[in-house]
């Protein structure tokens, strides 16, 4: 197999390894984990035990949350408690001894283990991923002036981290390493290519502004949000590797086991598809995906962003499924033409001049006008803020007069390729929501 290997550029900014990186904390804090090393038991364990999950329990409900303080007398009984939930070959109860190999069965003792392991580890890797210093991308992502309106209670055009919607399968955020990461391309190609995180570093990165969208989302619903994302084209990655002409697919796969496929049209093509490292100026969040993860404009989450993500098979259609295909989605999942109202929510406003503002997408293909009805009114054509491009969402506002009294408003979005949003409804499954976004709100 071809590994790509890490090149050296003067051009470059000083980007910290994972190495140097883990040495330089270690130096700050001797107690957090280096790579290699057993982690320390922390004071306090903090675990919680499904029992529907991973043992065969007397109740099917969680168990409350349990803190053991390692070494103390209470340690016994507290997991000895634990210990009444677990199956056969577990104790039903225990005594105060303050040890917890002889109070606990060993199934639990696994998992007070675990939970210690993972605690020291998850300060290790967060203080790892606090100290990356992220290259500058040789493209920079630029969001105009006139793309945010600024109106009190309008979607931000570029979501914060901590207010981005999260959709995924893992029940415990991975926390990788980034000295481990590894991510394989294999399957129909002329050469299998392994790549490492400090490989990945060195090539060639850009900032691309790319809009969001998981398809559970409601019309009119959150599971959405923009940002500026620093990573690799992946359809740059998928050249070195060389995908046969019968390919269609590529398969992907978090390092959780969820699996998405995803056209191979889709990251081959100009759009901005990335194996992505940053998040609106800042290394990846751990619930966003840290080390890395995908990011594929025009299609619904679900196909295309994987995070975590440490495998690419590139394959077909007709001979693999990925995660939710499976369970009854559709295999494309291309993003539906919508727009949504932000303000103002439903309830009271003033009667006299309202501003009715919102967002509106249609990824890679792109938005050219917003529609606004009142009430059984005409259709006013919106104004449109400046777009960042066709992969993401554009604010839009209209101020209308409101009599007193209650009023129905709602939107659609006229897209770039000549169609108008529609105004036929279908719930999110198979294949994404449709239909008029719509508030009802009294003036008064």
């Amino acid at each position: 197999p071809l590994a790509l290997r890490a090149s050296t550029s003067p051009l470059r900014s000083p980007v910290t390894s994972p190495t140097a990186a883990i040495r330089d904390i270690r130096a700050h804090d001797p107690e957090l984990t280096t790579r290699g090393e057993k982690p320390a038991m922390p004071s306090v364990v903090t675990m919680w035990i499904a029992p529907a999950a991973v043992f065969a329990t007397k109740s099917g409900q969680l168990l409350p949350r349990i803190e053991v303080r390692a070494g103390s007398r209470s340690a016994g009984c507290a997991v000895a408690a634990a210990g009444a939930w677990v199956g056969e070959g577990s104790p039903a109860g225990g005594g105060t001894s303050g040890s917890v190999a002889g109070s606990v069965g060993p199934c639990a003792l696994f998992w007070i283990a675990w939970a210690a392991t993972r605690e020291a580890g998850g300060r290790s890797i967060a203080a790892i991923r606090s100290a990356l210093r992220l290259p500058a991308p040789a493209e920079r992502a630029a969001v105009p002036a006139g793309a945010e309106l600024g109106l009190p209670g309008l979607s931000p055009v570029v979501t914060p981290n901590d207010a981005f919607y999260r959709i995924d399968t893992a029940l415990i955020v991975p926390q990788i390493d980034p000295a481990d990461w590894r991510l394989r391309v294999h399957g129909l190609v002329e050469r299998e290519i392994e790549l490492t995180w400090d490989e990945l570093l060195a090539l060639p990165l850009v900032e691309h502004a790319a809009t969001l969208a998981c398809v559970s989302n409601e019309v009119g619903g959150d599971l959405i949000g923009n940002a500026v994302w620093l990573g690799h084209p992946i359809r740059e990655l998928l050249a070195q590797a060389g995908p046969l002409p019968e390919a269609d697919m590529v398969l992907s796969t978090s390092q959780d086991g969820f699996t998405a496929g995803t056209p191979l049209e889709a990251l081959t093509d100009d759009r901005g598809a990335l194996l992505a490292i940053g998040m609106n100026g800042e290394p990846l969040p751990f619930e966003h995906g840290f080390p890395v993860r995908m990011v594929v404009p025009g299609l619904y989450g679900y196909v295309s962003a994987t995070k975590w993500v440490v495998d690419l098979e590139v394959t077909r259609f007709d001979r693999d499924r990925a995660y939710w295909t499976d369970r009854g989605w559709s295999e494309r999942g291309p993003i539906k033409l919508q727009s949504r109202i932000d303000v103002p929510r439903a309830g009271q406003v003033a009667a006299g001049t309202v501003t009715i503002a919102g967002v509106a997408w249609h990824q890679h293909v792109g938005v050219t006008g917003v529609e606004v009805q009142v009430d059984d009114g005409p259709w006013q054509s919106a104004a449109l803020a400046a777009a960042i491009s066709s992969d993401t969402w554009v604010q839009w506002s209209l101020r209308v007069e409101l009599g007193a009294g209650e009023h129905v408003i709602r939107c659609r979005a006229l897209s770039a390729d000549g169609s108008t949003q529609t105004a036929d409804t279908a719930p999110p499954a198979p294949d994404g929501a449709t239909g008029w976004h719509t508030r009802r709100i009294t003036a008064g």
